[in-house]
């Protein structure tokens, strides 16, 4: 860009901003983040307790909700965690909203909450909310029933843009990027691995069924948000060439993956984007998966293979082939479509045109 900005950045604010990071939403806030400090803009992270001091970090006033025993008794109750969020956007929107309160160039809307959409309109700076995520009722009718102006728009691939249509008609899709100086080649080897949160949704139960089918060992890294899925479905198949090795840091994942002959990848929802596939084929490792949301567009025959949903058997008689592929391939190819650089760029050239 011709000229540094101020760039405040709106993250969620359910889990910190920081390593070893909950899910793809906090690591493609952080390394976004990262990213423009490193091109000399002046980024302002508004996130969650905890977040990354490095970031520019100011805090959400996320508090704790204590409610009567009255206000608890209320069938229209919603989670307490939901209200403290409200909360926090609300404030923070306000301040934003006063004359004096928003002296950034560009806001960048990376929460999946409702409310800086809402409130748009009556912030001086221009807003881009990134979609990372299918429609949402509160986000969806904030857009639809807001008032004019709820800003501009962007989506992490064609299918989630697809997705938002009936009610943002023109996102430009500006595909998730991942650090290709981290993510870096790795050597192979012999067995397949499995990362990400280990909840159901992404479906590593159906990981295992298709390792185990094809006589490949597995190990699985990530966070445990959900301890009941995990201690049922999850920790009795474990054994037996599968290990879960825990939730591990940002270099430790990247070695791990770099050493895996494929990655599987098993969504048992439409991946909005997938930020796996690209942190895999960065490190050289070829996925073998779902054919599923948006991981068609950013695999190639060259760095993959997809099976139709939730067939295992079909999973499991691709992971040969998929084993076989080249592995500097698939880093040539996260590097030309689905690096930070790349997406960074995409996001500087939006920001200029909107500050123009």
């Amino acid at each position: 860009m011709s000229r540094p900005l101020r760039i405040a950045l709106i993250a969620s604010a359910r889990f910190p901003i920081r390593e070893p990071f909950a899910g793809g939403l906090e690591a493609h806030t952080w390394a976004l983040a990262s990213a423009l400090k490193r091109r000399g803009h002046e980024v302002t992270l508004f996130a969650g307790p905890g977040s990354d001091p490095g970031l520019g970090v100011r805090e959400l006033p996320v508090q704790r909700v204590a409610l009567s025993a009255a206000a608890r008794a209320d069938v229209s109750m919603t989670a307490p965690s939901a209200l403290a969020e409200h909360h926090a956007y609300l404030r923070l929107m306000l301040d934003l909203a006063r004359e004096d309160g928003c002296p950034y160039d560009v806001v960048h809307n990376n929460s999946l909450h409702y409310l800086p959409v809402a409130m748009a309109a009556a912030v001086r700076a221009p807003l881009v909310t990134t979609l990372h995520t299918p429609p949402t009722p509160w986000l969806e009718s904030a857009i639809q029933l807001g008032p004019d102006g709820a800003g501009h728009f962007t989506a992490v691939s064609a299918h989630t843009a697809h997705a938002w249509r009936p009610v943002v008609p023109e996102a430009r899709v500006v595909l998730n990027g991942v650090d290709t100086s981290h993510w870096r080649p790795g050597p192979g080897g012999d067995g397949l691995v499995w990362f990400g949160r280990l909840v159901p949704e992404k479906g590593p139960h159906l990981a295992v069924e298709a390792a185990r089918k094809a006589g490949v060992p597995l190990r699985l890294a990530g966070p445990l948000p959900d301890r009941a899925y995990f201690d049922h479905r999850i920790a009795p198949l474990l054994g037996d060439g599968v290990e879960y090795v825990g939730h591990l840091t940002r270099d430790e994942l990247a070695d791990l993956v770099g050493r895996a002959a494929a990655a599987l990848v098993t969504p048992c929802w439409d991946e909005p984007y997938g930020l796996v596939v690209a942190e895999a084929l960065a490190c050289g490792t070829p996925v073998c998966g779902f054919d599923r949301g948006a991981l068609g567009e950013i695999l190639t025959d060259a760095c993959g293979r997809l099976a139709p949903y939730p067939d295992t058997d079909a999973l499991a008689a691709l992971v040969p082939a998929t084993m076989a592929l080249d592995r500097a391939a698939c880093r040539e190819h996260a590097v030309r479509t689905c690096s930070l650089d790349t997406m960074t760029d995409r996001y500087e050239r939006l920001y200029e045109e909107l500050t123009a």
